[in-house]
């Protein structure tokens, strides 16, 4: 039996229990039907039903921010140590289980094996890194002034909300939930309703490792029904939600009558900008990397390559090459590197800028092309003899297609890179220290890595500018989010107080 066989195999045994059942909500330790009946996920590989999943609509989002809200309260005051050993439980747990995981993720969303075995484990790192910070989450500072003894603190802010997406959605689900947590807060989640299957077991496992009932509750639905419901909801008190731009402004609008704080990172049309003087090996595959794994579907992709004109026609020779020799296959192969898009919607979408990236006069050099008819297959695909202006080089793709764009001086590069509504990543290839330092500085963007691709190390913060986000993941950014500052400040004795009234 071939690996490919092993893993389908599995994965049918793994999927049993949710073609009999279907995915309910799950709220307060329960399972819940929806309130507005079922809907159905579909597999992108073949087009197949999953599973029936339930609807949730507003009344089951109320439901499960009253249950959040009462079981805020017990789960705030959990002691510390007792909270992060419940963490590490539901890290151990997704290790436990992160075969199962990997293999429903690639069938739900099309991602191949080959990256989403590992997501899987970033989840219970996630969980991991978060429980270590659980002790030290609600310190503060001691801030001596003449008269008083300032002390802070942070408590968590209460009942949150996280929206996530439907690409590599358990580890982003994870990147949220575990601060949160750690934090003290109760959080209603709302996955992506393309997307259902691994949030599901996120909370069974989280419920086993022995996380309290309505302390994680999971309502399935979509956005303009369960997700409209839950920023509208005066019991959530924040917002954490990634996903595209526009989304974002909606969430803002709809949580602004209840005041909610609001954390959205969101799209991007990230620039990697590699210079003449780069080690150009390494740079042509990183390139690659972070434009072709995944699918192309994640908000960090370096979908524009700006390439100085003195390397660029042989850069783009081996550029074609590469991306030619990408195999394009099923998921759960673990040869495979690119697998199907995630849904119809989204594969029309991707599909309709080859006609676009032609009319605007650039040159498909590679790929534009689907393949077969089963499921929603692209072939990877590079654009050339592009310019900024275009709308290849302007939106938001979120597929395997990288356009590229020539330059010839410093100066030039930066005004290309930076012309754009967005500034969520760049990537720098220069092996000129002064020129890196000086580019970097100028570069609109939240995060930048220069001569790497996109390594995520979990202290440092993670966001973007522009209409790519606000506020940060990661570290200590994460509990600045999830937690209130709070001051209190103690007399050092009898110190003059201004008399008002006094004959």
């Amino acid at each position: 039996m071939s690996k490919l066989d092993d893993n389908i195999a599995k994965l049918d045994g793994y999927l049993a229990r949710f073609r009999d059942t279907g995915i309910r909500n799950r709220i307060a330790g329960a399972d819940v039907a929806g309130a507005g009946g079922v809907f159905q996920t579909i597999s992108p590989v073949d087009k197949s039903v999953i599973c029936d999943v339930a609807l949730g609509t507003a009344p089951d989002i109320d439901v499960a921010a009253q249950a959040a809200n009462a079981a805020f309260p017990a789960w705030r005051d959990l002691p510390a140590p007792e909270r992060k050993r419940i963490l590490v439980r539901v890290a151990e747990g997704i290790e436990a289980r992160a075969e199962e995981i990997a293999l429903c993720e690639c069938w739900d969303t099309g991602q191949a094996f080959k990256f989403m075995s590992k997501a899987a484990l970033r989840g219970a790192e996630n969980f991991r890194y978060f429980a270590d910070q659980v002790v030290q989450a609600r310190d503060g500072q001691h801030l001596k002034s003449p008269t008083l003894m300032n002390v802070t603190s942070r408590v968590p802010i209460g009942p949150v909300g996280v929206i996530t997406p439907w690409n590599t959605p358990f580890m982003l689900s994870t990147w949220k939930i575990a601060p949160a947590l750690a934090a003290g807060c109760t959080v209603v989640h709302k996955p992506a309703e393309a997307s259902p299957l691994t949030a599901r077991l996120l909370v069974e496992i989280a419920e086993e490792a022995g996380l309290p009932p309505g302390v994680l509750n999971t309502v399935n639905g979509f956005g303009e029904g369960a997700g409209k419901a839950l920023c509208e909801h005066p019991k959530i008190r924040a917002i954490a939600f990634v996903g595209e731009s526009k989304t974002g402004s909606l969430i803002t609008k709809q949580g602004a009558d209840t005041l909610k704080r609001n954390h959205l990172e969101l799209g991007g049309k990230n620039p990697v900008i590699v210079f003449e003087d780069a080690d150009l090996d390494r740079a042509l595959d990183a390139v690659i990397f972070m434009i072709y794994s995944i699918n192309g579907e994640r908000c960090t992709s370096s979908s524009r390559l700006l390439v100085q004109e003195g390397v660029r026609e042989d850069f783009e020779a081996r550029l074609v090459e590469r991306v030619n020799n990408i195999r394009v296959g099923h998921p759960l192969d673990p040869a495979t590197e690119v697998g199907p898009l995630i849904s119809e919607e989204h594969f029309t979408k991707v599909t309709s800028y080859f006609d676009i990236a032609e009319q605007d006069g650039a040159t498909v050099a590679a790929g534009g092309e689907t393949i077969g008819s089963e499921g929603y297959f692209v072939r990877p695909t590079l654009f050339t003899g592009a310019r900024n202006d275009m709308r290849i080089a302007q939106e938001e793709i979120f597929g395997p297609v990288l356009t590229s764009i020539p330059f010839s001086t410093e100066d030039e590069a930066l005004h290309i890179a930076n012309d754009t509504p967005y500034g969520l990543t760049g990537y720098v290839w220069t092996n000129d220290l002064t020129r890196a330092l000086r580019f970097t500085d100028k570069l609109e963007a939240g995060m930048i890595w220069v001569n790497s691709e996109n390594v995520r190390h979990l202290p440092t913060p993670f966001g973007g500018v522009k209409a790519s986000g606000i506020g940060r993941d990661g570290g200590d950014w994460s509990f600045e989010f999830y937690m209130e500052q709070k001051h209190v400040g103690f007399a050092l004795g009898p110190h003059k107080i201004t008399k008002l009234g006094a004959l």
